[in-house]
């Protein structure tokens, strides 16, 4: 990267490579055979990521991968089912603002934004309120970078009878999800996060049955997944126009991704990049707000220096000016910050990060000690 392009040490968007940056410069025609090939080997191998083939589709969505959440709640959860949303920070109330602003009954667990929600407490509320026909659950909160014990939730709703709806955006492609021994009904996540293609493109995975079964359960025509499946299917098409670019390049990032080794050495490069970025920080004396046994490799927040001269908007100039983009806390409680540990990025970036920081704070006198 460049000085004039600095590293994005967030959750997306993020740093690309120049060659996924490159798959952007052809243009496509939306329905021209070379297009519709190029979707179905992008969904063909983001199913085969998940542990699904056989028996999970994938539909890919235009827009953010907020628009994929509410597509997914939309169509899956019946206009008479109930929804019960698992909470520990700012995506799990936005989940729960989609149930509502779609008309679903839904009820809230909310823990700490320190706390794991635990399957014994989904076992408990699923007993006691038999109306619940399905749990949302994010997998790896944005907010703080908690990650949440998936597999034995999804346990615990599958021996409850309901369904569950994973919202796996920061996690998908980096933490391991395999369809076989996690028991979705769908799994949502985008184009612009562990995959490291460029943002503009959600997409759900889901049991290929649960997504025939969905007629009638949305009212919008635009984020019905069925009909978009379907419609694929048939035609090979997308049903409105396609962000042509962003899957080009999802289809190119998809190729390193393969070459790199797959989700095992994803994994291990997020996970010496979060190494590298806690033990430095840790160096200057800033503490991380999670405890280690709880701390995805995806994005860590930091408490802000307790310094009068610290003002997150000074700090992240002077970072930027040194070429990294840091992003700012989402905890309304503590003060803190928050540094992405994905991307097309290195724990040496990482390690030339924390200096800048180090750099910053000489400048503005900031004591973090």
């Amino acid at each position: 990267m460049t000085a004039s392009a600095p590293i994005l040490l967030t959750p997306g968007p993020l740093t690309t490579s120049a060659r996924t940056r490159a798959a952007m410069l052809t243009d496509w025609g939306s329905w021209d055979g070379s297009f519709n090939a190029l979707t179905a080997r992008v969904c063909d191998a983001l199913v085969g990521i998940a542990g699904g083939t056989g028996s999970h589709s994938c539909v890919p969505l235009q827009g953010s991968g907020t628009f994929a959440v509410e597509a997914a709640v939309g169509s899956f959860v019946p206009r008479t089912g109930k929804v019960l949303v698992l909470v520990n920070g700012a995506y799990g109330k936005r989940l729960a603002t989609i149930c509502e602003r779609l008309g679903r009954a839904f009820t809230v667990y909310e823990t700490d934004d320190d706390v794991p929600t635990t399957p014994e407490a989904v076992d408990g509320l699923l007993a006691a309120d038999p109306a619940i026909t399905h749990v949302g659950l994010i997998h790896c909160e944005t907010s703080t970078g908690i990650l949440n014990p998936l597999e034995a939730i999804a346990a615990v709703v599958a021996a409850r009878g309901r369904r569950l709806i994973v919202d796996a955006m920061s996690s998908f492609g980096a933490l391991p999800i395999d369809a076989a021994r996690v028991p979705f009904e769908a799994l949502i996540a985008a184009s612009g996060k562990c995959l490291e293609g460029v943002p503009g493109m959600g997409f759900v995975i889901a049991r290929t049955e649960a997504l025939l079964a969905a007629e009638g359960n949305t009212a919008s025509l635009a984020l019905d997944l069925r009909d978009q499946h379907l419609y694929m299917q048939r035609t090979g098409q997308w049903r409105f126009t396609p962000p042509t670019h962003v899957v080009a390049a999802l289809d190119a990032a998809l190729a390193q991704y393969d070459e790199e080794g797959g989700l095992p050495a994803r994994h291990a490069r997020y996970a010496a990049n979060c190494e590298a970025l806690i033990g430095g920080m840790t160096g200057l004396g800033l503490r991380s707000f999670l405890a280690p046994e709880i701390q995805a490799p995806i994005i860590v927040t930091f408490h802000a220096p307790r310094d009068g001269r610290y003002r997150f908007p000074d700090f992240y100039r002077a970072v930027r000016a040194k070429g990294f983009i840091l992003y700012p806390g989402k905890l309304t409680k503590l003060e803190t910050f928050r540094v992405g540990c994905i991307g097309a990025v290195t724990p040496a970036d990482m390690e030339r990060a924390v200096a800048a920081v180090a750099e910053t704070f000489r400048e503005l006198r900031i004591e973090t000690l």
